[in-house]
């Protein structure tokens, strides 16, 4: 099982507060120096389940949208990727999906799931085909549909001008013009004004809804039901699965923006809607724990518990705080180099197999899962292409020292912003970083003012010579070393680069599926449980 969350700060928590999260801890392998390979969802999860840099599938951008804008786009995790889910499929393991999947769904119409979790190995699928997002409750904290009502109002002031001057021209016969093309400025107006009008409604009604395999159960969604829905269907999956080996992958919608949380856990926290949301879904860990309990799994699973990526600083409205945070870690979401963006927590439990209260403090990669689970089921990582992911049970288990990793890169969309080097012999961990963004206002550790840190352009800085950390000593990045403060740095950026220069020689050119082409609302890709654009439905039960 692996429990897939939005924030990187889980285990900075109160020990009251997260009591699940914490017994996994204690009764599992702790990773404290555990990477994403993305600082954003949809390129995270990509390199998750394939073992492989995002940027090896494609699953990045070089224009700025990051993730995938639309459930209606056609750009998706490509079918010529190999998930671990499809290998331990065909080694005979129950696979699911439950929860969020933000990969991509269509490539050509509204039903042919070229990009579904069932096209990649999984089973079963219950949940978000998109991602829970702020449009989803019409949250101020938006992140499509402020900037397309603005767009359409200034679209319609422009053609209401237009047609003003028309009529006005026309009246006084200063303009000699036909009726006709006042008629089609004013009626393209009244459109453009509608349109502003409804594109929250359309939003909701496109990207937040359920489905079951390739049936939509509701849409939109009542946000109420859904974490009452989301254990029901773990624990029908556990069951219907519990005498054979199976594989759930539960994606949970928490702790993202608008943080629906159920009416019990609101206002318990301490730390405001963001905590309610946080113990909610440690309440969630809890129930999914005592399932595996009762149907006598426990001591037969292993379980693994982490997130995409770091807080998102920049989520902030006045003087609260609904994007998490990233404790001692500079920087957060989005941001491709600094730790507070791509340290994420890591935890392995498996009674009876793993050392209980073991805490690794070597580099790991989510990718690691890959290689790890693929040899765990007896299963073969494919020769065919480059994977990235190290097999971790030796560093688990205390049969090996070291991690297998001794670079990681850390890339903003197709971008390297900075690499590590783990320099076993000295025990070291160099962090060197080729490209920041310019935080704003200055002085700030985010970009307050957008939804996220560009990755190029103007607001972000090519050092020359890179920035150099020792992330041993100096975790939170706040030491740059020089020439003059550090004997090897030379030695240091000629090594780090002469691994760039060979990772670099290793990639193929692939289509970029998160560029505007793969990445833009396609009317006849949207999935719709009626006649477009009256999608609206309701298939599931009340959850008991």
């Amino acid at each position: 099982i692996s429990g897939s969350i939005e924030r990187a700060n889980m285990l900075h928590l109160h020990h009251s507060w997260t009591p699940n999260i914490d017994r996994l801890a204690e009764d599992g392998v702790k990773l404290t120096q555990h990477i994403s390979a993305a600082s954003l969802c949809t390129p995270s999860r990509a390199a998750f389940l394939t073992g492989r840099y995002p940027v090896r599938s494609g699953m990045v951008s070089s224009i700025g949208y990051r993730v995938l804008q639309w459930t209606g786009a056609s750009g998706g995790l490509p079918t010529n990727e190999t998930t671990f889910a499809k290998i331990l499929k065909e080694k005979g393991y129950a696979t699911g999906l439950i929860g969020k999947w933000h990969l991509g769904l269509n490539c050509e119409s509204a039903s042919d799931h070229c990009h579904h979790p069932l096209h990649h190995g999984f089973d079963h699928f219950y949940g978000m085909p998109f991602s829970l997002m702020g449009d989803c409750a019409r949250w101020e904290l938006s992140e499509k549909r402020v900037n397309l009502e603005q767009k359409l109002n200034f679209l319609f002031q422009v053609l209401a001008l237009v047609a003003l001057t028309l009529v006005a021209g026309k009246l006084t016969h200063l303009i000699p013009v036909s009726w006709k093309p006042v008629i089609w400025s004013a009626l393209s107006a009244i459109l453009l004004l509608t349109s502003s009008y409804f594109v929250g409604a359309l939003i909701v009604h496109a990207d937040c809804f359920l489905m079951r395999n390739h049936t939509i159960t509701e849409q939109p969604m009542c946000f109420q039901r859904t974490t009452p829905l989301i254990l029901q269907e773990v624990a029908s999956f556990l069951k219907r699965n519990k005498h054979g080996p199976f594989l759930l992958f539960v994606s949970f919608l928490h702790v993202h923006i608008p943080l629906i949380t159920m009416e019990n856990f609101l206002g318990k926290s301490l730390h405001g809607l963001y905590g309610d949301n946080v113990e909610e879904m440690d309440w969630m860990v809890g129930q999914i724990l005592d399932t595996l309990d009762m149907e006598g799994l426990t001591n037969s699973t292993l379980i693994y518990f982490t997130s995409d990526h770091g807080g998102s600083l920049e989520n902030q409205l006045g003087n609260t705080q609904y994007g998490g945070w990233n404790g001692i870690y500079k920087g957060g979401k989005g941001m491709g180099g600094w730790e507070g963006g791509i340290r994420v927590p890591g935890i392995f439990r498996w009674p009876g197999v793993l050392p209980a209260g073991r805490v690794i403090g070597e580099p790991t990669s989510l990718m690691d899962v890959y290689p790890t689970v693929v040899q765990l089921a007896g299963g073969e990582v494919p020769q065919d292409r480059v994977i990235d992911g190290q097999d971790l049970l030796p560093l688990l288990l205390g049969t090996a020292q070291h991690s297998d990793h001794e670079f990681l890169m850390h890339y903003c969309e197709r971008f390297l912003h900075a690499a590590r080097w783990h320099q076993r012999d000295r025990g070291t961990m160099w962090k060197v970083h080729f490209v920041t963004p310019v935080f704003q206002p200055e002085g700030a550790g985010a970009c307050y003012g957008r939804k996220v840190c560009p990755c190029f352009g103007e607001k972000v800085i090519h050092h020359d010579p890179p920035l150099l950390f020792d992330l041993s000593r100096d975790p939170s990045e706040t030491h740059i070393l020089t020439p003059a403060s550090e004997p090897v740095f030379y030695q240091v950026m000629e090594r780090v680069q002469q691994a760039v220069r060979e990772h670099q020689q290793t990639l193929s050119p692939v289509p970029l599926q998160l560029d505007r082409l793969g990445n833009i609302w396609r009317p006849w890709l949207q999935p719709c449980c009626g006649p477009f654009p009256l999608c609206w439905c309701l298939r599931e039960d009340d959850p008991q």
